[in-house]
């Protein structure tokens, strides 16, 4: 079996730090242009796993997919904005550098609560010249089954909860949810950390939903008891408000867990808030795991345990689907999953 490449590997190749290599697989950080295409291009030719099927979606040798560059237009429509600290912001410049590369170019609509009550459109949309729909952060199930039933092709990074049971006419793109949650939680097992609990709105989306089954699916393989006392699952806007209704709710709890599986980095960070603002110190006395490995977990005291998400494999994937659906619109509707990394930092330290 050949062995797997690492960024590490990379980095010793080129003579250069792990960490420039990461900020140019990852587009991340400050970074010469010439440094990041060459670190790429390193990555490529010694069979990286986030190149090695392919280095773009217009090399893949698919007849139905590049015979042609074609004019077009593929719509983003996204229910929120979407700032750095997001993972759809590099997913978003791999996904177009791909559409353009076949000739397509990128519309950006966004969303907003009077077009979800009125299942309109946004102004901004010219139907007569969109090829593709992709949808980012959109978990209204009645306004995206809308879009599914306008008649262009659509694709779905996350959907609602709702879709399990009310499936939409779409392409669904997801990372592992599973994976890092099933480990981190087996391994904290191990050390005898046992009072385990989730923190975050279940229903919010697909990831959520499927975070938390992993967690208590984890707790069972385990022979981990489920409490609901030690979870804050509650239907809450993960907005300007939520660190102050977590701090509540964790006032309010009659026993602490000795550690939280939060359903994203951002609703650890505001969950770290309110067990400060209570005295409670982590890691010492409970542990914090996030999920999305944003800019945040990374500088945040105490630095904070999470789960990767390959942003530029999103992005390639989204375009991938998206060519092979527009060039065979009567193919099944798929549900893609990427892959995600368990990272440890001092968060969860024992």
């Amino acid at each position: 079996m050949a062995t797997k490449v690492t960024l590490q590997d990379i980095a010793d190749a080129l003579g250069v730090s792990r960490n420039t290599v990461s900020k140019a697989i990852n587009n991340t950080g400050v970074l010469a242009e010439a440094t990041r295409q060459k670190v790429l291009e390193k990555a490529i030719e010694m069979g990286y796993k986030q190149f090695s099927y392919a280095s773009s979606v217009a090399d893949i040798k698919n007849p139905s997919i590049t015979q042609s560059k074609a004019a077009g237009e593929i719509a983003l429509f996204s229910g929120s904005f979407l700032n750095n600290s997001h993972f759809a912001s590099t997913m978003l410049d791999k996904f177009q550098h791909e559409i353009s590369l076949l000739g397509y170019s990128l519309t950006m609509h966004r969303v907003d609560e009077s077009n979800i009550a009125e299942l309109s459109i946004p102004i901004s949309f010219r139907k007569d010249n969109t090829k593709a729909i992709v949808c980012i952060e959109m978990f209204d199930q009645s306004y995206c089954e809308m879009l599914c039933n306008i008649g262009i092709p659509v694709l779905m990074i996350d959907a609602p909860v709702t879709s399990y049971w009310r499936p939409l006419n779409a392409d669904i793109l997801l990372m592992d949810n599973f994976s890092s949650i099933y480990t981190v939680i087996n391994d904290m097992s191990k050390k005898g950390i046992t009072k385990i609990g989730f923190v975050g709105q279940v229903t919010h989306c697909r990831s959520f939903y499927e975070r938390f089954m992993a967690f208590r699916e984890a707790l069972y393989i385990n022979n981990l008891t489920f409490e609901d006392k030690y979870c804050l699952t509650e239907v809450h806007p993960h907005g300007s408000e939520y660190r102050e209704y977590l701090f509540k709710a964790l006032e309010d709890m009659t026993e602490m867990p000795e550690m939280f599986i939060c359903a994203n980095d951002f609703v650890a960070v505001d969950l770290l808030y309110g067990l400060k603002k209570l005295g409670i110190e982590c890691p010492s006395d409970i542990k914090l795991f996030g999920f999305d490995d944003s800019p945040e977990s990374k500088i945040m005291t105490p630095s904070l345990s999470t789960s990767h998400i390959h942003s530029q494999i999103i992005g390639y994937s989204a375009a991938n689907m998206v060519m092979s659906r527009i060039a065979q619109p009567d193919l099944n509707y798929r549900i893609t999953y990427t892959e995600t990394d368990l990272i440890y930092r001092e968060s969860t330290h024992i």
